[in-house]
């Protein structure tokens, strides 16, 4: 039988494109999602977000019961999940845009405005720009280096390094990816990034951390 993703719908993510990217990575049952016990049965979850983190946040927590399941399938059941985006930042402990506001401290860390240390430096980072790959690899080859397309003003400032999977590079290191366990995240939009993106996801549906 084939594995059924979630995809949670939390009115915080451009779902229609990631859903097109998942299934044309080869996912054959995509479950666009705002029902937790859909979530407890997934095989694999992925949490988009797009917006400011304390917005995205109270919608995730807004859904009765769905960061519970979410715990539930991904740290008691071992089902392998990925964040994109502010999808990822909520992984953190704490994000600092618009005032302090909770995450789910899956990784630890915060999620900082990107700092410009020179005038050229543009914010929001937005557009194409490389993936490294570090020795220590904690997505155990889910991410590999390339080239990724990027749209945020927030960076994630993880407590501990190894916990970071890839870099970028703008006026500065950021943190491109973090992983820990069965749980990574991806700055980048997969589903904006081509044939890299898509090879990303593809690597994710087969992921067994």
């Amino acid at each position: 039988m084939a594995q059924v993703l979630a995809l949670i719908d939390y009115g915080a993510g451009n779902l229609h494109s990631v859903a097109n990217a998942l299934k044309a990575a080869g996912a054959s049952r995509v479950a666009v999602t705002a029902d937790p016990d859909v979530v407890r049965a997934a095989d694999r979850i992925v949490l988009p977000g797009v917006g400011s983190f304390r917005a995205c946040a109270e919608g995730l927590w807004g859904i009765a019961g769905m960061v519970e399941a979410m715990t539930e399938r991904v740290h008691v059941g071992g089902a392998p999940f990925l964040g994109i985006c502010v999808g990822m930042q909520l992984l953190a402990t704490r994000g600092l845009e618009h005032g302090v506001t909770e995450g789910l401290d899956w990784i630890g860390g915060e999620v900082r405005l990107i700092e410009r240390t020179d005038p050229a430096i543009k914010v929001p980072h937005m557009g194409w720009n490389d993936v490294s790959v570090g020795r220590k690899d904690p997505a155990h080859g889910l991410v590999e280096r390339g080239e990724a397309y990027f749209l945020h003003s927030y960076h994630f400032a993880p407590d501990d390094g190894h916990t970071v999977a890839a870099m970028t590079d703008h006026g500065g290191g950021l943190v491109a990816a973090v992983a820990k366990d069965n749980v990574v995240g991806v700055q980048f939009h997969p589903e904006k990034s081509q044939a890299y993106g898509l090879s990303l996801l593809s690597r994710f549906l087969d992921w067994k951390p």
